[in-house]
């Protein structure tokens, strides 16, 4: 209710302490039921809201069962610490018994009990986000929902969704370091990529060689002017055109190479190698870099090292 129902006036009061709504204007109580849907206690200070807030722990997709579980341990001890009598200890081991198996219940359950540990193990890996990785994690219950990882390896699947959902994010990874982590060959992963994206109906982002940029900047150790300035040199080579239909990642390590001779930058000289970039790629992007901008009065005349 926006306004009172007799004289239109949108000055309304909400009387919590008696439950109702009241017209500031006219004084018609416009609703006399109102529910409080707020704690049952009182706090004076950050220390007793603190205290006496009740909450559960935050949703986990990563874990098997989102973090709303129930653990019946093995101590056999009541709440105060004292031994469970003899004629409950069996009691509780059926239970516990019972709990084990109601986990593994269906397919689905047992699929997420493999492959969640092995989405864990892949991002610790490649350094990925606690974010991006519940959605990976919330992606991949979808796809087993969806019987998308029926006839297909776990690995291969769940590499395609780090693979998807880091592209979503401008934090790429390559095919070749998900093929080192996860152990499935690239063209694999990028099948099964290509299965998820048309039975979810996705669309994915192009990647750009910008998103590359940060990423090489901090393995390289460059300075903020450099990474600033590879950035603005591929802005405007993807305007010219001049990058279209190359490698991203050799595209953005030259033009990092490019920045730190502008700059004078020491760090730059061991771009040679990194994330395994083939030499003659970088060679050739930079060679088309200079030629593009015609910068060579700027940048030292002596090609790539190498």
């Amino acid at each position: 209710m926006t306004s009172c129902r007799v004289c239109n006036s949108t000055k309304l009061i909400v009387d919590y302490r008696h439950g109702e709504v009241v017209c500031r204007q006219c004084g018609l109580v416009q609703e006399d039921k109102l529910f409080d849907f707020g704690p049952e206690w009182r706090a004076f200070d950050e220390e007793q809201m603190n205290k006496r807030s009740r909450t559960g722990g935050p949703l986990k997709f990563a874990k098997q069962n989102i973090g709303l579980t129930t653990e019946i341990d093995r101590y056999d001890r009541d709440i105060k610490g004292s031994a469970v009598p003899s004629e409950r200890k069996a009691q509780l081991y059926r239970l516990r018994k019972w709990q084990r198996r109601s986990r593994m219940g269906t397919s689905v359950d047992r699929n997420l009990s493999i492959a969640l540990p092995e989405l864990d193990r892949m991002c610790a890996h490649l350094n990925v986000a606690p974010n991006i990785k519940e959605e990976c994690a919330r992606w991949y219950r979808k796809c087993v929902n969806q019987g998308i990882v029926r006839g297909r390896s776990i690995e291969s699947v769940i590499a395609a969704i780090i693979y998807m959902v880091s592209r979503k994010h401008q934090l790429p990874k390559t095919l070749k370091e998900l093929e080192e982590v996860s152990g499935v060959k690239k063209k694999d992963i990028g099948r099964s990529y290509r299965t998820i994206c048309r039975r979810l109906e996705l669309k994915m982002p192009v990647v750009k060689a910008s998103d590359y940029v940060p990423r090489l900047a901090s393995q390289l150790g460059v300075s903020g002017k450099t990474e600033a300035k590879a950035m603005e040199m591929l802005e405007k080579a993807r305007k010219r055109g001049i990058i279209s239909g190359k490698v991203p990642i050799s595209i953005a390590a030259a033009a990092i190479y490019v920045a730190g001779r502008m700059n004078d930058d020491k760090q730059t000289e061991t771009i040679i190698g990194v994330d395994e970039v083939p030499e003659s790629a970088i060679k050739n992007r930079y060679d088309e870099l200079l030629r593009e901008f015609k910068n060579r009065n700027l940048i030292k005349a002596h090609p790539i090292p190498g």
